[in-house]
């Protein structure tokens, strides 16, 4: 389990991470999510002991991570896919870790053949393209078999194969009882892989819940209805001070209302009801919504002049 407990850095004048508190429970698999300069890296760096907070505590399974005896074993971190010597095969690499970390050599192996990487573990690193250094990353994540696991924007590069590859080893993982923790800014593969939202802004906390929750937070829910009794239903679902629009396909869209409110006031009105489905917000249209006043740069659409607010991206 990572606990942050009142996490403030700063740089300077800028305040990256401001009072941060959460905590990421074995299990599920945690999504990351924050604008650009909310602070995540930051915050990241942290818990692997790569920068000191002025303020607050991070510790993993109840103690600092620089003061674990043998940090792979217990804690696997994938930040920067192309922190590799690239004169160094992908065995070689893995295999410097594995010695470095008193990790059995047979690991190496194991791993290679995880991500898929065994038939050019022989070959130099800096050959790779973005997908095959992800993959990399990852093994060396997997390397020491830890039970906390740490992915920065882990689908970086991979196609649509590695992708759907990557989402399922980080459910399998989770599965397992590990605790996964995965910043992304895809919010369509968050939407997929993620159990559990920690949401930042301005290195403010701004949600800590279930996906479900966080979409259900947004404003975005609305219901949709066909009815051949479309004037008629739209005039009752009014009446109870619900918004009601009609679509150009006829169908109604309906917001205040749940669809359970609707059927049984549609019931009682005599109204024949063909289609009453829930239309919920997207995770990327609850997360533009909810971190709107978090968002450090702005620009305008294609013809427009734009207005940039200036801030860091730390």
């Amino acid at each position: 389990m990572i606990e942050v407990r009142g996490l403030t850095k700063r740089y300077g004048e800028k305040i990256a991470v401001n009072g941060l508190t959460f905590g990421i429970e074995p299990g599920k698999v945690t999504g990351f999510l924050g604008p650009n300069g909310a602070g995540k890296t930051t915050t990241m760096r942290c818990i692997l002991g790569l920068d000191y907070p002025n303020e607050g505590t991070v510790t993993i399974d109840g103690k600092a991570y620089q003061d674990a005896a043998y940090p792979m074993r217990e804690v696997g971190a994938l930040l920067e896919a192309k922190a590799v010597h690239g004169g160094r095969s992908a065995y070689n690499h893995l295999l410097c870790l594995a010695q470095t970390n008193s990790l059995p050599k047979r690991r190496v192996g194991e791993v290679l053949e995880l991500v898929g990487l065994t038939e050019v573990a022989k070959k130099r690193s800096k050959g790779f393209s973005l997908g095959m250094s992800q993959r990399l990353g990852i093994a060396a994540t997997m390397l020491g078999d830890p039970k906390v696991l740490m992915f920065d924007e882990p689908v970086n590069g991979l196609d649509p194969e590695g992708i759907v590859w990557i989402r399922n080893l980080m459910k399998a993982l989770a599965a397992e009882g590990r605790t996964v923790f995965v910043s992304s800014h895809l919010m369509s593969e968050m939407e997929n892989t993620a159990d559990h939202l920690i949401v930042i802004g301005r290195g403010k906390l701004i949600a800590d819940c279930t996906m479900q929750e966080f979409v259900a937070g947004a404003s975005g829910a609305s219901v949709r209805v066909r009815t051949p009794s479309t004037d008629q239903l739209v005039r009752v679902v009014s009446a109870k001070g619900a918004t009601a629009s009609i679509d150009d396909d006829g169908a109604i869209e309906v917001r205040g209302m749940t669809t359970e409110e609707i059927g049984d006031l549609a019931f009682g009105e005599g109204i024949r009801l063909h289609e009453l489905t829930t239309i919920r917000a997207s995770l990327e249209e609850a997360f533009m919504e909810l971190t709107a006043d978090s968002v450090e740069y702005h620009a305008d659409a294609p013809g427009h002049q734009a207005t940039t607010t200036i801030g860091s991206g730390v």
